[in-house]
This record gives C-alpha cells, structure tokens and sequence, in this order.
C-alpha cells in the first residue's frame, strides 16, 4: 500500500490571490502597511502564527494579525458564487488516483480543518481523502508530524509514502518523516528551493507529476 500525500494551497489550490488580499485587509486593520506580495506568498505553507511571527517578530501582534487574517479569509471565500480554483489538471490525476489499486490519498496542509473541508466540498472530493491532516492537529511544518501522523492512520510506512507539494517547507517534513518528496513547479518556492530542501526531483505539469507517481 502506498499513501500519497498533498500539499493544498500551490500544489492543487491556487489562492494566491485570497491569501495576499486577506493579509492585506489584516495589517490595514491594525494600520500597519501590508507585507510585500512575495514576502507573504514565500511563508504560505507554514501555519498562521509561524507566518506572523516572520512578518512583524515574536513580538508583534501575531495573535491579532491571526485573527483578523481568519476573519477576512473566511468572510472572502464565503462569498456567494466563490470557490477556489484547482490548478489545471489537479482534479483528473486525484480522481485517477484516487481509484488506483493500491494507492491511498491524504492532505498535509497548514491550512484550519475547517478551510479543508470547504474545498474537499466544493470539489466533490470529500471521499477521495482517507486522511486529512491539518494546521489544528499538528505542529507547522517543516515538522514531520502530519506526515508522521497520516501514515499512522492509514497504517503506512515511511517508505511507501510520498509527498507533493509546492514549498520547501513540505519537501523537509516528508524528508524529516523519512517518506519521499516530490516539488512541483508552479507553486510558491523556486525549483532549486524545493531540491535543495530534498525533493526528489521537480515537474513542471500535472502529466509530469503522474509519471513521476508512476515510478515507485
């Protein structure tokens, strides 16, 4: 058996956009000026106070910013009519993985379980999941407790297991939990960031990221 865990905002969901513009009414909330868009999209992977305390320092108002970024994403993505979009080719290799003998699916995202949920909905993937691990049940990555933890649950081992996501930070939790990485390009952190991270190897497209989950 073999688990195959992705990596959401970058990797599958492309909400760039959503996360710039909820950090944006976050610091305006608090006056303070809102962070460079490349500086935001670079930390999306981590979880919400790690993301923070880079932005403003330990001691700035983290918990605040937090919020209120909650807040805002959550009152964005609950507009009627809105969904995230799915990088193209995402929804036909997970529903084609999904149905393949020997293969089981999970998520490792920073993202709230609730945040999670609403996609999996909004795409009809509820189902496809057989583990969901999110920013409320573990610590953020690069810590290897997710993959550790979704391998737990569906009874892998490390060595049949393989990440794919799109930031350096998912690349170093897969190696820390002794599983396979695999970056993929059109996401948030540079080719050579995600191999110098220990990704196996980089694609370009979701045919190139099928092949590479061919090869076992």
């Amino acid at each position: 058996m073999r688990l195959i865990l992705f990596d959401l905002d970058g990797t599958l969901v492309d909400s760039q956009d959503a996360i710039v513009a909820s950090h944006a009414e976050a610091f305006a909330s608090l006056g303070l000026s809102p962070p460079d868009r490349r500086d935001v999209l670079a930390l999306v992977g981590l979880s919400l106070r790690p993301t923070f305390e880079t932005l403003v320092g330990p001691d700035g108002p983290v918990e605040q910013l937090a919020d209120l970024y909650r807040e805002a994403f959550r009152r964005r993505v609950s507009e009627p009519g809105y969904r995230e979009a799915l990088f193209e080719g995402a929804d036909a290799l997970v529903w084609a993985l999904a149905v393949q003998p020997g293969d089981r699916l999970g998520i490792a995202t920073g993202k709230s379980r609730r945040g999670v949920a609403r996609i999996l909905e909004a795409h009809g993937w509820t189902r496809l999941f057989a583990t969901v691990q999110t920013a409320d049940d573990a610590p953020s990555k690069p810590h290897p407790a997710m993959a550790l933890q979704a391998m737990q649950e569906v009874g892998a081992e490390p060595a049949g297991t393989v990440l794919v996501g799109d930031t350096s930070y998912d690349m170093a939790m897969a190696r820390a939990a002794g599983a396979r990485a695999i970056g993929v390009g059109w996401g948030h952190h540079a080719p050579e960031a995600l191999l110098a991270a220990g990704a196996e190897r980089v694609v370009s497209d979701f045919g190139a990221l099928a092949e590479a989950l061919r090869d076992r």
